[in-house]
Order: C-alpha cells, then sequence, then structure tokens
C-alpha cells in the first residue's frame, strides 16, 4: 500500500484577544509602535512636566512673572489694612477717651472759669478752651458784657469749636482712605491676575497639544489664586473701614457734646456776668 505525504500547512498567528468579548483584534500595533507614537510621548512629557505642589505657596512660586507681582501687590495691601487698623483703633481710643472726660469736666464745672483754673485738661478741652479765650481776648472787654453783644460773642465762639470739631474729625480719618482704595481696587487687580494667568495657561495647552485635564487645571489653578488672593485683601479693607468710620462717627459726637456743653456754660457765664475773662485770656 502506497503511503503519500502528509499536505503541509500553514502557521496561522494566533489572534489577540479583548478582556470583553474575546473576539480577535486586527491588527495589533507592535511595542515600537506604542513606543513612537508621538501623541503618546507628548502626553507622557506633559504629565512629567506638571507641578507636584499644589498649595497656595507651590502655586505662586510656579506662577508667571505678572500673576506673582500681582499677588505680592495684594499681600503688601492686606498687611496694610492690619496695620491701619491696630493703628487708628489704638489712636480713636485715646481720642475718644480724652473726649469723654472733658464732657465729664465740663458737666462737673458751672463756669468756665472753673475749668480754666484746672491744672491738667484733657486735650480737646484744652483747644477748646484756648479758642474761646482767643476770640474773648479779639472782642474785648466790651463785647463780653451782657446784652446783644455778648449774643454775638457766642455765636463767634460757635463758629470757632465748629471749626476745631471738623479739624479734629479730619484727623480721626487720616489712613481710612487707603483702606476704601484697597477695597475697591483689589478684585479688578486679582482679577486681573486671574486674566492674565489663564492666557498663559492657554498657551501652554496649545505648546502641549493635549487638552488633558491634568495638564490644564495647575495653570488654572494659579491664575485663580491671583482673584483669591484679591478678595483676601479687600473684604478686611472693606470691614476695616466701615469699623473705623463708625469709630469716627463716635469721636465727632463726642466732641459736638464738648463744644455744646462749653457753649452752655459761657452763654451761661455771660448772662450772669460771672465770666472771668482775664482768666481764659492771660
Amino acid at each position: 500500500m502506497t503511503s503519500w505525504p502528509a499536505r503541509p500547512t500553514a502557521s496561522l498567528p494566533t489572534p489577540a484577544l479583548t478582556s470583553s468579548s474575546r473576539a480577535p483584534v486586527w491588527p495589533l500595533p507592535s511595542t515600537s509602535e506604542v513606543a513612537m507614537n508621538p501623541e503618546t510621548l507628548a502626553a507622557g512629557a506633559a504629565a512629567v512636566a506638571l507641578p507636584h505642589d499644589l498649595t497656595p505657596l507651590g502655586m505662586f512660586m510656579a506662577a508667571d512673572l505678572v500673576v506673582k507681582a500681582v499677588m505680592t501687590g495684594l499681600i503688601a495691601a492686606s498687611l496694610v489694612t492690619w496695620v491701619i487698623l491696630v493703628g487708628k483703633v489704638l489712636e480713636l481710643s485715646a481720642l475718644g477717651r480724652a473726649a469723654r472726660r472733658g464732657v465729664a469736666v465740663v458737666a462737673g464745672e458751672a463756669a468756665i472759669s472753673g475749668l480754666a483754673r484746672h491744672a491738667r485738661l484733657p486735650r480737646p478741652l484744652a483747644l477748646m478752651l484756648a479758642e474761646i479765650g482767643e476770640e474773648i481776648a479779639q472782642t474785648g472787654p466790651d463785647g463780653v458784657a451782657a446784652g446783644p453783644v455778648a449774643g454775638g460773642l457766642v455765636e463767634r465762639v460757635r463758629s470757632r469749636l465748629a471749626r476745631l470739631e471738623a479739624a479734629a474729625g479730619r484727623r480721626a480719618m487720616v489712613g481710612t482712605g487707603l483702606l476704601a482704595t484697597i477695597g475697591s481696587t483689589a478684585p479688578f487687580v486679582g482679577l486681573f491676575g486671574t486674566v492674565w494667568g489663564i492666557m498663559n495657561a492657554f498657551v501652554g495647552i496649545s505648546e502641549s497639544q493635549t487638552t488633558n485635564l491634568a495638564v490644564v487645571a495647575p495653570g488654572i489653578a494659579e491664575a485663580l489664586l491671583a482673584t483669591a488672593t484679591g478678595l483676601v485683601a479687600a473684604i478686611p479693607a472693606v470691614v476695616v473701614y466701615n469699623h473705623l468710620a463708625r469709630r469716627t462717627t463716635a469721636f465727632r459726637a463726642e466732641m459736638t457734646d464738648l463744644s455744646e456743653g462749653l457753649i452752655r456754660t459761657l452763654s451761661r457765664d455771660l448772662e450772669t456776668g460771672r465770666l472771668d475773662a482775664g482768666l481764659l485770656t492771660r
């Protein structure tokens, strides 16, 4: 019996199977193709270049020079706000105590001459008595007598004391205008830093040629940090400004009480004829 040789068969490659359907996937990319894929290389390089420190300090250090300058200015403005708060609170507290002591001294004396004999007077009261003495000296002895001329003296003294109150109020408000400027402009300065940072982030996206969120997010976070810094500088400035404005208004009211008390005492002395003009003008 004749034996025929076996017919050769071609060896076929084993197809790759997917994990879901186990169906063959044709063709299979080689390892060299995966390694040399430009998109894969770009994504890998971008992932390696991403900043790993996303704390506020890390984002500040990684930010653009313009954004750094904006945030540095806003931080300095915030420090100025707190310095003004401490200084003005101490100043207004001292001014308010002096004005209240002056009101108490005026309420405890029935005549201007009794006030002039005090060895140590609060500064606002001493300044007002000096203004009264100067007006009496300019009016002369005839204007100190009771009658219509004395009424003119009271009005002139009232005008002098009103100017003194206004000057004290202006001095009390020194520095608060800077707080208003910080509170109104800091959010816009921070917004400028954010816009600049987002522009740079978009430029970086176009250069890396990827829209991967891991690549986009750090640049946008650094830009938004500028807006956050602007709000941190603006909100305390507005709150401190309103607080100091209320304290200044209260101080002005105390100064008004002091001047009105002096005017009432002066008018009473003129009507009763017990005003010692020489005690005020010497």
